[in-house]
């Protein structure tokens, strides 16, 4: 193992442990967390809708002057996917929610995976920066964890394959990411990992948009739209760490 892979391995394990942990804890109390669902699905669409319009997509700019395109694409792929999976997976007479969880873990196993890449590069850059950023970052694994695992839940799979998806798509993609892309970091330019990012905000967008912000606004739960900006409000402070 190369020695300068340590500090972003043990980083992004740590964001994996998070996640892991806020999967567990939802599984052990899963009848609050059912009863609480609403409220977790409006604080996920708070942070899946502003992390991309005050972040990713920012960055992405920086980095790629095409970076609108990508995140268009990235939006599509999902929007396609959904449309597939509804129509051939799921039969033509599945109602839109059975595909929610499949859809809402492969947006944030893109993301959770971007993360690890994300890793490699600001440790590659140094070590103070890497923590800087990670200290940000693993600020969302845990309730990244809780949500993935409930949405599946609500969208019809049982305890069991909820919990290894959830694990799969929200907890060890991060390492995975980093393990993969480290022995090419070197060779990453800028503008490729603004494609990255691009392709990433497109599908968190997605997931917000299309499956979560909705159900934030039709459901009744008297303090949903705390929750709501509860999100938001997380997502400007993962925002503002990672700036300092």
């Amino acid at each position: 193992m190369l020695p300068n892979l340590w500090p972003p391995l043990i980083a992004s394990l740590l964001a994996c442990l998070v996640t892991s942990i806020g999967i567990y804890v939802i599984r052990k109390y899963e009848r609050w967390g059912r009863n609480a669902v609403a409220y977790f699905i409006c604080f996920a669409a708070g942070v899946l809708i502003a992390v991309p319009f005050l972040h990713i997509i920012p960055k992405s700019l920086e980095m790629n002057p095409a970076a609108p395109v990508f995140l268009l694409a990235g939006f599509l792929f999902l929007h396609i996917t959904n449309r597939y999976l509804q129509g051939y997976v799921c039969g033509k007479q599945a109602d839109a929610a059975s595909t929610l969880g499949i859809i809402a873990a492969l947006g944030i196993g893109f993301h959770s995976f971007i993360d690890g890449i994300v890793y490699s590069v600001t440790f590659s850059v140094s070590v103070f920066t890497g923590v800087l950023a990670a200290s940000g970052m693993i600020l969302h694994e845990f309730p990244e964890g809780i949500v993935t695992f409930l949405l599946l839940i609500r969208s019809g799979f049982t305890t069991r394959r909820a919990l290894i998806y959830a694990f799969l798509a929200a907890a060890i993609s991060t390492p995975l990411g980093t393990v993969m892309s480290y022995p090419f970091i070197n060779r990453l330019t800028t503008a490729n990992l603004g494609i990255l990012l691009a392709l990433s905000a497109g599908a968190l967008i997605y997931v917000g948009a299309t499956h979560l912000l909705p159900e934030a606004e039709q459901t009744h739960k008297k303090y949903s739209i705390l929750a709501l900006f509860s999100g938001i409000a997380v997502a400007i402070i993962i925002i503002m760490s990672k700036g300092h």
